[in-house]
């Protein structure tokens, strides 16, 4: 009987190809969706997972509260691990990790390389396989240096590394470091990734300075001994500190002007593999790939929506051709088949078709792989599918939908009755409310994820296309740390020989944030720039009140400052010109403020809004960049006589450049990505109901044949029946829209407030993605209507 019903199966999916092929396309892209984004999960939740004792890792970290609000911070300093580890019982051993940046020298050039300083610790609290050397003592000497495997063969090709050295700078002159263990690569799925590891640099003097509590620069993480309560350790870490630091933390907030009701954080234990997808503790300071859990949630609601709509089809294409399967369910009963033999036939039917989709689906993930992963910024393999869960998971997956798709179309075509269907009076009762409303839903789905993307390629035009308040175009960026005052006029006077070069100006490197009192006493917080007199007109930036910095006057290297607006407003200045600024930290230091600077975006339009900020030429205050700008359309010529002058001036230091222009757009990288996973999820959407719809207008048809017929030899036009034939679709597409869009406005919405700097959702863009889908509508059904209006009548009335 077995081998029966599968022969009916092949011998349908052969006899109706069109409809076949609907099916099993759409079932395929549905399943192969759902197996890429289970990849995806899998590896988000894998993270870490790989060390031997990770349960009884955890980070030390820590939360305040303040004016209302509670704040999380994930850094520490020089004092948590150490002392917490002597001082707290449960605490097996502790290791810093601290990023860092250091010169190498490979041959005559010198390199840049990121890195991390790490305890001797490290390899026993994690596991790093090393490929050579030992982990227990590879780390304790301080001029030992641990390479990866990928490290070691840039450095010294296909010979072994250990015991070889590798020059690093300290201070102005390079030292060598003796390689005492080389690393296997780490795990693409680690928090902690590394190609050279150093040791973690402290002092006495460190050790013993009090202060240090409050220097955060830094992850420390311990490991619990198993038998430990690790609330009870939390208790023992928080009492030991108020015990050792309060009279520290007192001291600091008074000297520091903070509030009088400022309280002690309250330190606790973050378990490492929580850090991946956690948003208030990330994975960051020298840890690698946080990740945020919405991601998974959005990618897994695109699969969803993508598998169920592929369903949808299956059922409403089913259930529509039943009409034509009648006489066979009827001759069935009629020689003894009973209904759970039927059911049983049709359910096979389903299970033979969604398994030609599922081998199709793993053939198109396969090949769709590399680009997903490249949308996803992910290195995922298909070999992760030798993961017992995740077999598991795909044949609960194949079960799952076809029994999804199989067991409503089996259940309406067994109960058929005979009598109806060997007369030809058989017709399908009813409204077909339920036919009507998959319709409904799938492009509900399919119009929903159409509005997300509109507004996702609306905030990514926004962010890119906002103007920032200056310039950055043509402008090259080249970091020289610890530069003076004096060498940077040199350097730039060098450079502006070049008739390529339009100007140069220096700045401090990075981003500082520091605090002062004005006249009233009060303190505020601000962005702080070192800065010399070219800056501002080199980047077009307008002063709005006063003057610019200039070398006229001496006092603007010593006492005088620049403020933008948004200072101005939170200090509530009328008058700005000539007010001071108290620095009172630092000996009192009084600067007077000559000039008003236009708001500009300093930071990128997704990251803060515009904050005070102060501008100085002290000439304590050393550079850490050169900015060059250059005539269009000479880039190549530039760059060599750039890099030619860095030399000369700086030959202890890496030559490293970036255009301005890029390294802003840069900070637009995951809506980069979130637009195009996004597209791609609302075509296959629309893809897929479409060829849906396409189906049912096919079968609409044909059941329609001698209607049309009739319609024709009565006078009936072309544009009229096609009006017929596709205004019961359109108003489902019509309802489909008019409950997307209230869903879609409040999801959007929400999507839109992380950003500091964003769109407003007018009905434009509402009108513009109802428009699309009913437009792609209307040319899926209007297809197969306009060749069925214009098919001969005399054929179709001949049809019985």
């Amino acid at each position: 009987m077995f081998k029966n019903y599968l022969n009916i199966a092949f011998r349908n999916l052969a006899r109706h190809k069109v409809y076949s092929l609907i099916n099993i396309a759409g079932l395929s892209i549905g399943l192969a969706c759902s197996m890429l984004i289970i990849l995806y999960v899998k590896d988000e939740v894998s993270y870490d997972q790989f060390h031997s004792n990770v349960n009884h890792i955890y980070r030390i970290v820590s939360r305040n509260e303040r004016n209302g609000e509670e704040r999380y911070n994930s850094n520490t300093g020089h004092l948590q691990g150490p002392r917490f580890k002597q001082n707290v019982p449960g605490l097996e051993t502790f290791v810093r990790v601290q990023s860092g940046m250091e010169d190498v020298k490979l041959g005559n050039e010198i390199q840049s390389q990121s890195l991390l300083f790490v305890d001797s610790s490290f390899f026993s609290v994690f596991s790093f396989p090393l490929v050579e050397g030992n982990p227990k003592t590879c780390l304790t000497e301080p001029h030992s240096i641990v390479l990866s495997e990928d490290e070691a063969k840039k450095q010294f090709g296909n010979t072994s590394a250990l015991g070889k050295t590798v020059m690093v700078k300290e201070d102005s002159t390079f030292v060598p470091y003796k390689v005492t263990a080389v690393s296997e690569r780490c795990p693409q799925n680690s928090s902690i990734k590394f190609d050279v590891l150093l040791p973690f640099r402290s002092n006495e003097a460190d050790a013993a300075n009090n202060d240090n509590w409050y220097s955060y620069f830094l992850n420390t993480f311990v490991t619990v001994n198993p038998g430990s309560n690790v609330e009870a350790v939390e208790k023992q870490i928080q009492k030991f500190y108020i015990k050792d630091a309060s009279a520290t933390f007192t001291a600091l907030n008074l000297k520091y002007g903070g509030p009088p009701d400022a309280k002690m954080e309250t330190y606790f234990l973050q378990p490492f593999t929580d850090m991946h997808l956690n948003t208030q503790l990330p994975a960051q300071n020298g840890l690698s790939n946080q990740s945020n859990p919405v991601y998974s949630y959005i990618l897994s609601g695109i699969a969803l929506f993508i598998l169920l709509i592929a369903c949808i089809n299956f059922v409403n294409l089913t259930v529509a051709r039943s009409v034509k399967r009648a006489k066979e369910i009827g001759i069935r009963k009629v020689v003894g088949g009973d209904r759970r033999q039927l059911i049983t036939q049709f359910l096979g039917e389903s299970f033979v078709l969604c398994f030609l989709a599922f081998v199709m689906a793993i053939v198109l993930a396969i090949i769709v792989l590399p680009v997903f992963n490249d949308l996803a910024n992910k290195k995922l393999a298909f070999s992760y599918l030798a993961d017992a869960r995740l077999v598991v998971g795909y044949i609960a997956l194949f079960a799952v939908t076809s029994l999804l798709a199989g067991f409503y179309p089996a259940l309406v075509l067994s109960g058929y009755k005979p009598v109806e269907t060997l007369y030809s009076k058989f017709t399908l009762r009813g409204k077909n409310y339920l036919q009507k409303s998959l319709v409904v839903l799938q492009f509900a789905l399919a119009s929903f994820l159409i509005i997300a993307t509109f507004t996702v390629y609306s905030q990514f035009d926004f962010l890119t296309h906002t103007d920032l308040g200056y310039d950055n175009t043509n402008i090259v960026k080249l970091q020289v740390n610890n530069l003076s005052h004096q060498k940077a006029a040199l350097f730039k006077s060098e450079l502006l020989k070049n008739a390529n070069i339009v100007d140069a100006a220096a700045k401090n490197g990075g981003s500082w944030f520091t605090g002062a009192k004005i006249a009233n006493d009060s303190s505020i917080q601000f962005a702080y720039e070192t800065i010399d007199e070219h800056y501002l007109p080199m980047l077009k930036i307008p002063i709005v009140q006063g003057r610019n910095f200039s070398k006229d006057y001496p006092s603007d290297s010593i006492s005088s400052i620049l403020v933008n607006e948004a200072f101005v407003k939170k200090a509530g200045w009328k008058n700005p010109i000539g007010e001071t600024v108290n620095f009172f930290y630092n000996n009192n230091e009084i600067y007077r403020v000559i000039g008003v600077v236009k708001d500009y975006h300093y930071a990128a339009l997704n990251d803060t809004k515009i904050e005070p900020q102060v501008f100085t030429m002290k000439n304590s205050n050393d550079y850490g960049q050169v900015e060059v700008k250059i005539k269009p359309h000479t880039a190549t010529e530039a760059l060599k006589f750039l890099q030619s002058t860095f030399r000369q001036f700086f030959p202890m230091s890496p030559y490293q450049y970036v255009f301005k222009d890029e390294e802003y757009l840069k900070s637009y990288e995951a809506e980069e990505k979130w637009k195009q996973i996004i597209l791609f999820g609302a075509v296959l959407t629309i893809f897929i109901s479409c060829i849906g719809l396409f189906g049912l207008s096919v079968l609409s048809a044909e059941k329609r044949t001698k209607e049309i017929g009739i319609r024709k030899v009565l006078g009936a036009s072309v544009q009229s029946i096609v009006t017929a034939l596709s205004k019961d679709f359109l108003i489902l597409v019509l309802i489909a829209l008019i409950i997307a869009v209230p869903f879609a406005w409040i999801a959007t919405n929400k999507w839109l407030e992380k950003y500091p700097y964003r769109i407003s959702l007018s009905w434009e863009l509402f009108a513009a993605s109802g428009l699309m889908v009913i437009c792609v509508a209307l040319f899926t059904i209007s297809f197969q209507s306009v060749k069925a209006a214009m098919s001969n009548p005399v054929k179709s009335l001949r049809t019985e």
